[in-house]
């Protein structure tokens, strides 16, 4: 099972995600954020847009590499892999 980590300023409004992150089933991005949202709910809302796109000020990566498809979320996320989801610094 991948694991989704998040930053730790993320722990005071999902509770559930700390402790070294939520094991979910394998899957495309889209299928591993609803299973955290299950765990954690109101996560999907944080990460995404109303489109269900990933919101501009947060950055998704797999195993390191950063999520390429933001819009439909359909990169894969493999067994043993680890998803992380933190907001990217904007601004100059």
């Amino acid at each position: 099972m991948p694991t989704v980590e998040v930053t730790r300023h993320l722990h005071r409004f999902f509770p559930a995600l700390r402790d070294g992150g939520v094991d979910v089933p394998a899957g495309s991005v889209a299928e591993v954020l609803r299973a955290v949202d299950r765990v954690a709910p109101g996560f999907t809302d944080y990460v995404l847009d109303e489109r269900g796109a990933v919101r501009r000020h947060v950055a998704l990566s797999i195993d390191r590499r950063v999520v390429v498809d933001r819009r439909t979320l359909t990169d894969r996320v493999p067994e043993g892999a680890v998803v992380h989801v933190f907001q990217a610094l904007t601004g100059g």
